[in-house]
């Protein structure tokens, strides 16, 4: 039986394809996705990289049909529409809602059965869960401190769906939404009450290119400022456990062998 043949029009479904060991499988993507070798999709750089299709909330779908795919792969409530538009073309859709960290591990087992990889899936989970594992070994029985991170600047939002989550799986505390609560606006006043010994920014589309001297020096921020690339928290990716192993190594540096270095401060 042929591998089936994959449209990605969610950057989170192409991160665990790619994590998956079936990129090879991708026959389009949107300008959104990043490919694991790095390339720009659609560029000249190869003929077996996949066609970009658009962006994932205005993807051409006569493209994304012309590419014959057994199976469309969207995330997230802001695609379900863009999901039931692929149906009534009569495609084939793989549509996940992921809101919890529970979710996205979830997802990733899920993911494999969705591409024909369902043993791959299960291994990425798994995989994923030990990671977590050794991570709540190491920051058990410490001070939890408390974290504020912020998804989006203008307005200042409040990061929710897993990232409370990854948040208490690094070893901290996230008094601004519960697991599974959509990002929201948050009020200067709530962050100063909550008094967070760190503060995260991971902008959402912005990768980790924010200037932490422009969130350190608001009226209301009185604690250490950390940009991380937004891939790592924003997305139900293999990429978000990174973002958890990275947050508990802010955290709590003395609890790992080498403490992190890489998130601008």
């Amino acid at each position: 039986m042929s591998a089936p043949r994959v449209v990605s029009l969610a950057p989170s479904a192409t991160a665990t394809v790619a994590g998956l060991g079936a990129a090879d499988r991708l026959v389009g993507v949107t300008a959104h996705c990043d490919l694991p070798d790095g390339s720009d999709p659609g560029s000249a750089h190869g003929p077996d990289l996949p066609t970009a299709v658009g962006g994932w909330l205005n993807p051409d779908l006569d493209r994304v049909a012309a590419l014959d795919p057994d199976v469309v792969l969207t995330s997230d409530a802001l695609q379900a529409d863009l999901a039931a538009a692929c149906r009534d073309r009569g495609l084939d859709v793989a549509h996940r809602e992921p809101a919890t960290l529970d979710d996205a591990l979830d997802g990733f087992a899920a993911r494999g059965a969705d591409v024909g990889r369902p043993e791959a899936g299960e291994r990425l989970a798994a995989d994923a869960r030990e990671r977590l594992d050794r991570i709540g070994e190491a920051v058990a029985d410490r001070r939890r401190p408390t974290v504020y991170c912020e998804e989006w600047s203008d307005p200042p939002m409040a990061a929710g769906n897993w990232v409370p989550d990854a948040v208490r799986a690094a070893g901290g505390r996230y008094p601004f939404a519960e697991p599974g609560e959509r990002s929201r606006e948050v009020e200067p006043a709530d962050v100063e009450r909550a008094d967070p010994d760190h503060v995260v920014v991971h902008v959402c589309g912005h990768g980790d290119r924010v200037d932490p001297a422009g969130v350190a020096g608001r009226e209301w921020v009185d604690a250490p400022v950390h940009v991380l690339d937004d891939s790592l928290l924003n997305q139900p990716s293999p990429a978000l456990i990174d973002g958890v192993e990275r947050l508990a190594r802010l955290l709590h540096p003395e609890a790992f062998s080498a403490p992190d270095d890489d998130a601008r401060t």
